[in-house]
């Protein structure tokens, strides 16, 4: 089975921190969502889709005739599974009282939403345009509209954040009784407004040792609160993992759609659209798509394995790989084993709970260069 990705770039307005591709050109939005529905016909995928997925940007951005359309032509041209995991990406403020009761005549599952932080002060200078209050009002909201899997984004290491108004904003969002929860450090990505800010000297880094003490903090009270931590960011109660983020990190093929979105066979081949949303119209319009692709060799193939399963508790299957590969993995891994942050057990390398927030340096260094 495959995964579908949609790829909505309308938000209202721009968060400082986000590096994501995103436009505030709403009034493309009719003529993306045209180009959108000639792009899945164009794209028709010939195995079943088990999980379709509506990221951003800000997808609650669409109107719900909008949703609908979209929704129509992914139905008429892929067969999806009846038990497909169908997700949608929402700012808590969009959900209104209308549109989570319009919600019911979706095929809608489940609902992503940026949190973030309950902290008010903090949700102002992020440029988020939700208040604290609200992302409780819309989890009560998608309840009452039949809506019984929530998963909520929260992030840490903001400049000046301590330790306790992270714990405030674990306990207020394990108050909820969401049924996921995905978590970041802040990224200050190069381009944005918060990097500018940092290049000013206006705001300054978390320190590591701050943000190793808050991630930690974060494992051991949702854990506590029955979340499996079942990737490095992501925990969820029993039964709601997000299976269409799962196919990424089990390398399951999916199909992207839209601008800057990507698709991946599954194999050994890459696709990424034009990441401008005009060209993308017009490309769709003329027949002719705007995108790039990678042929991938045996070495990215091991290299693109190990970065996303390592992330999962299950880890690397070596079994999964040639003997070349394998005993390149577990030479280079050895020293991490000995140090205690890999386990290697029943042919399966995975990050141990000291491995976990020093990840992206273990990885990269097990990567066949």
């Amino acid at each position: 089975m495959a995964g579908l990705y949609i790829h909505i770039p309308f938000c209202r307005s721009r968060c400082i921190y986000c590096g994501f591709y995103s436009t505030t050109a709403l009034g493309l939005r009719q003529d993306y969502v045209d180009a959108l529905c000639r792009e899945i016909e164009l794209k028709a995928s010939p195995s079943p889709i088990n999980t379709i997925y509506l990221g951003g940007g800000t997808p609650s951005q669409l109107s719900i005739p909008q949703l609908h359309q979209l929704f129509d032509s992914i139905y008429i041209y892929n067969n999806v599974s009846p038990e497909a995991e169908v997700t949608i990406e929402a700012n808590p403020d969009d959900i209104s009282a209308e549109f989570a009761a319009e919600l019911q005549q979706l095929p809608i599952t489940r609902v992503s939403m940026g949190a973030q932080t309950f902290n008010d002060r903090r949700l102002h200078f992020l440029r988020r345009r939700h208040t604290a209050a609200q992302v409780t009002e819309a989890v009560n909201r998608l309840r009452s509209s039949g809506i019984h899997n929530i998963s909520i984004d929260l992030m840490y290491g903001f400049p000046s954040e301590t330790p306790e108004e992270w714990e405030a904003d674990t306990t207020q969002a394990l108050a909820l009784g969401v049924e996921h929860i995905s978590t970041y450090c802040l990224t200050i990505e190069k381009g944005t407004p918060l990097h500018r800010l940092l290049q000013e000297g206006r705001i300054s880094e978390t320190d590591e040792e701050t943000e190793r003490r808050m991630y930690y903090t974060l494992i051991d009270r949702l854990e506590a609160a029955g979340y499996e931590h079942y990737e490095i960011s992501n925990f969820a109660k029993p039964g709601f993992r997000s299976r269409h983020n799962s196919s990424y990190w089990n390398l399951t093929p999916y199909i992207g759609l839209g601008a800057a979105a990507h698709s991946f066979d599954g194999h050994n081949c890459r696709r990424w659209n034009i990441a401008d949303i005009r060209q993308y119209i017009k490309g769709i319009e003329n027949g002719q798509p705007n995108f790039e692709q990678e042929l991938l060799d045996e070495n990215t193939r091991y290299n693109d394995m190990l970065t996303v399963t390592l992330r999962t508790n299950e880890g690397l299957d070596l079994n999964k790989l040639s003997d070349y590969y394998s005993d390149y993995c577990l030479r280079e891994a050895k020293h991490y084993i000995e140090d205690g942050l890999l386990r290697l057990r029943n042919g399966h390398l995975s990050l141990t709970k000291a491995g976990l927030f020093v990840s992206d340096m273990i990885i990269s260094s097990l990567m066949y260069i």
